[in-house]
């Protein structure tokens, strides 16, 4: 019997096991591997069944080394330690483990539910469930975790496939150690990503080696009474365990043929196998079928109105079609049972539905589409569109009696490879339907393709945000969980869900409006159930779509004609706009110029009053330049004959330093202005051929540059004029147009830069004879260099300064150098002097005090001296003579002046002192006695 291989016995030579004294047989034991030891080695030990009266085990013999492991398809037999290939009918993934099989919880899984108080409760409702081939989270707002711990011999993996639908459930992957501390894991494997239209995700995690505890958590955030789609696993598998002694048998509905098998293959449909099989056993097809990878075979049932559905035929050379019915494949029902339904038969032939709009029949059984610039509305032949109309574009498909050319229709299922060469719809004359699939959860998939949109010409105002619409008209028939959603795929990037629909849904129309002109797929997908399912129990579930309508579309057939506006005239069938300047006349219906100095009011004013005269300051040879309009300047060289100095001046009567050159400018009138719905460009003027010098000065040839007439700038960077002229003379400009071109720095526009004229003279002159331009660019700046940036030095704070280098403002310089990287510098703070200061302030009063105290003392002893010798003077009478007023040897000064009392004199006394002091200074006898003697 296969031990979990990560359960260990730990036991050592000479120890024998706590059994009686019986000898044992092969039968009475197993054998296991001790925990290895330091040095990499274990030992093989024999572990007994059962507890009793036992001996004669196997004494213990070295093991394989801890990192020995057996390939896929084999087992390590432990009698002979060598690796064995797996028999027939079993498989083995070598140091890996797999769970594919979910009819009951796997030993050493285990469900635990957490309510909203943190409390662990065991909530039947609040649990993953087993469902045979994959396990079921829980629906409700609970907490449930799915746990499983594993103990690795080395680095390996654990990767299984889930469902995750439904955000409303959150769902967490984690890993825990044996401390019940959990492993660093990014975000992306931590938090499992949402799945979309049944697909089977999978999911895999690198695991260090030791014990590892995977958890597989839920949690539903419930709004309302909505319930949420539970998250599915399936197919574990766990590499990294140090062996596997045994193989593991293949499961009901799978084989494996032949020995060292890593898997087992599914049993073809009408077959079947039991546990660990080898082959595949056939049912008995007369009464019997069998799906895919089935353990059992089942009884036909009797057939009913579910195995079986309904087609329409395709126009045959008659123009007729009928309906037909087929039984839904594979059939697994019975005719001749009991009560059972027969195929009806096929009806009646019929005519054909008519053409859908924009189609035609030219005496054959298909509809072809309309020519360009010609109509029908199905029925009739296609017509031309009348005078002063245009072709109205699109797909209206309300006939389905094939399926349109642009159209598409498959089946899918990421778990079932047999629905891949399925129709997913089937027309039915009125209307197209789902079909029948291979299954209940099959994806059947319609899908229309428009490569763009076209706005009609005839549009005279667009606000931008439209450019086509789709409309389709619907209804779903469901008695389970059913969906359809509708999707598409801008520029075929990704695709996404515009709108679902669950469940039975009455007939309805959904309209989707298109905001940007791309190319676009259109889908419709219909799933009968999420859950996974290998029959079909639902096929009366199906939608329905019975028109679907595209606008604008770029390849569109025309089912109408649309009237042209005002700004437009008709021309073959088409609105074609007209050119600047120019109006409807409503008599001729064609456009027509307006007169000399006048310009363009509106278009949709009919008649010379759409017209107005010019100002003063806009009046030119033909047309006026309205304020509204764009102005487009270009600057080329001279093409074709090339002219020397002296050759230009000749022609020109310019000095030698004059190059020629040409300025030209051209009105465009932008998309939406005027009615037009895209850009139009007037001819080119030329307002100057010969370049005459750049300069910052402010004039140039008696040609003068209004610096007054652009906004105030720094003038770090002065302006660059550029002059130029034109001596053709005009009626309105006798000697010519000049131009000047003002080239501004301006650090926050391109390298190409961006051309303006003043607000004063929105057409670039006030005259109409000079014109001013100002051009603004980031290559009109120098430099930069060091001077154009400085540097800012921070606080000191915590024994560290930041010194940041920053542009000066304004900045007017472009490439050169970069900003110097931010530097940091160690530094003394403010709190490191006052520390200084306060210790020096403590250090000096310290010393004046020791200082006070040493020279009072000091002074003590010299007062103490000078008063002895005071007293010695004023009783040199009384007292006998003595050479010094020193202390005599041995005398101790302590001694004296314990002997000595000294009192305070009074005033009379110091008096009576003085006298004395002062005719004992005054005597001979005290200069040459007593001073020496001191």
């Amino acid at each position: 019997m296969l031990q979990s291989p990560w359960r260990w016995y730990v036991m050592y030579p000479g120890q024998r096991s706590g059994c009686g004294w019986r000898d044992n047989t092969k039968t009475d034991y197993y054998y296991e591997y001790t925990e290895c030891d330091s040095t990499g080695s274990r030992w093989r030990v024999a572990i007994p069944h059962r507890t009793g009266a036992c001996t004669g085990l196997p004494e213990p013999v070295r093991g394989t080394e801890c990192t020995f492991s057996c390939e896929a398809g084999e087992f390590l037999e432990m009698s002979a330690q060598e690796c064995t290939k797996c028999a027939a009918g079993s498989y083995s993934l070598g140091s890996g483990i797999r769970f594919d099989q979910w009819d009951s919880m796997p030993t050493g899984f285990s469900s635990l539910a957490t309510s909203l108080e943190n409390s662990p409760h065991g909530d039947d409702n609040s649990s993953w469930v087993p469902q045979g081939n994959y396990l079921e989270s829980n629906r409700d707002e609970c907490t449930v975790s799915l746990i499983y711990a594993v103990h690795l011999k080395k680095q390996g993996s654990v990767s299984f496939e889930y469902q995750y639908p439904d955000s409303n459930l959150l769902f967490e992957f984690f890993i825990q150690n044996d401390q019940c501390q959990e492993m660093d894991q990014s975000t992306a494997t931590k938090w499992l990503k949402l799945t979309n239209h049944g697909e089977w995700a999978t999911h895999t995690v690198n695991l260090k080696s030791g014990t590892n505890i995977l958890y597989w958590r839920t949690g539903g955030v419930l709004m309302g009474t909505k319930v949420v789609k539970p998250v599915l696993l399936k197919n574990f598998q766990i590499e990294g365990v140090a062996y596997t002694s045994v193989c593991f048998p293949c499961k009901p509905g799978t084989f494996s043929r032949v020995p060292g098998s890593s898997s087992c293959e599914p049993c073809p449909r009408d077959t079947y196998s039991g546990h660990g099989a080898s082959s595949c056993t056939s049912c008995k097809t007369t009464t019997q079928y069998a799906a895919e990878a089935s353990a059992v075979c089942k009884d036909r049932p009797p057939c009913s109105k579910k195995d079986y559905f309904q087609i329409h035929t395709a126009c045959d050379h008659e123009g007729k079609t009928q309906v037909i019915y087929k039984w839904i494949e594979p059939k697994i029902c019975l005719e001749r049972a009991t009560g059972a339904e027969m195929l009806p038969q096929s009806g009646e032939r019929e005519p054909c539905p008519p053409c859908n709009p924009g189609f035609y029949t030219n005496d054959t059984a298909t509809c072809s589409p309309c020519p360009p610039g010609t109509y029908s509305d199905g029925l009739e032949p296609c017509k031309q569109c009348p005078a002063g109309t245009e072709p109205t574009l699109g797909y209206e498909y309300k006939w389905w009696n094939v399926l349109p050319a642009n159209m598409k229709t498959s089946c899918f299922n990421v778990g079932n490879s047999k629905c891949d060469t399925m129709n997913g719809w089937e027309v039915a004359g009125d209307h197209i339907q789902s079909g029948a699939g291979s299954s209940d959860n099959d994806y059947l998939i319609l899908n229309i393709h428009v490569p763009g949109f076209k706005l009609p010409t005839s549009i005279s105002s667009h606000s931008g945000t439209e450019f086509g619409r789709i409309t389709f008209e619907f209804e779903t028939l469901c008695a389970a969980d059913c969906e359809l959603y509708f999707m598409m795929d801008v520029n075929r990037k990704s695709t996404t869900v515009v709108e679902s629909w669950e469940r039975s849904k009455p007939r309805q129309t959904y309209t989707h409006v298109m905001t940007k002109n791309a190319s676009v797929s259109y889908t419709w997908a219909f799933q009968r159930t999420n859950q996974p399912s290998d029959v079909r129990r639902n096929v009366n579930d199906m939608a329905r779509i019975y028109s679907i309508s595209v606008s604008n579309a770029v390849d569109g057939v025309s089912s109408g004609c649309r009237a042209c506006a005002l700004s437009t005239q008709p021309s073959s069938s088409t609105c074609v706009p007209c050119p600047p300047g120019h109006y409807i006349d409503t008599h001729t219906s064609q456009c027509t110029e307006c007169p000399r100095n006048t310009y363009l009011v509106s278009h949709v004013t009919p008649g010379p009053d759409a017209c107005k005269p010019c100002g003063p300051a806009s009046k030119s040879d033909k047309v006026c330049r309205p304020q509204f309009m764009l102005q487009r300047l270009s600057l080329q060289p001279h093409r074709g004959k090339h002219l020397s100095s002296t050759d230009y001046q000749r022609e020109k009567g310019e000095g030698a330093n004059a190059v020629k050159t040409f300025m030209c400018q051209s009105t465009i009138i932008p998309a939406g202005g005027r009615g037009f719905h895209t850009a139009i460009s007037s001819q080119s003027i030329v307002l100057a051929d010969t370049f005459l010098g750049a300069t910052v000065d402010d004039t140039l040839d008696g040609i003068r540059a209004r610096p007054e007439l652009y906004p105030h700038t720094s003038k770090k960077v002065p302006d660059v004029n550029f002059y130029y002229r034109s001596l053709d003379a005009t009626s309105s400009c006798e000697s010519g147009r000049s131009s000047v071109v003002t080239l501004r720095c301006n650090p926050e526009r391109s390298m190409k830069g961006e051309l303006s004229v003043p607000s004063q003279c929105p057409a670039g002159t006030c005259d109409g004879c000079t014109f001013h331009f100002l051009w603004e660019s980031s290559g009109a700046c120098p430099t930069c260099t060091e001077r154009d940036y400085h540097r800012i030095e921070g606080v000191c704070k915590g024994g560290h300064q930041d010194l940041l280098y920053v542009w000066t403002e304004p900045k007017l310089c472009m490439g050169g150098v970069s900003l110097p990287e931010k530097e940091t510098l160690k530094c003394e703070g403010m709190e490191f002097w006052i520390r200084l200061g306060a210790g020096l302030g403590a250090f000096t009063a310290v010393l004046l005090v020791s200082l006070t105290c040493y020279f009072w003392k000091k002074n003590k002893r010299l007062e103490y001296k000078y008063s002895r010798l005071v007293m010695s003077a004023n009783k040199e009478c009384d007292m006998p003579g003595a050479d010094s007023c020193a202390m005599m040897e041995g005398e101790n000064e302590g001694d004296m002046e314990d002997e000595v009392v000294y009192t305070k004199p009074s005033l009379l006394g110091k008096l009576k002192a003085i006298a004395s002091k002062v005719r004992l200074t005054a005597s001979p006898h005290f200069y040459s006695k007593k001073i020496p003697q001191l």
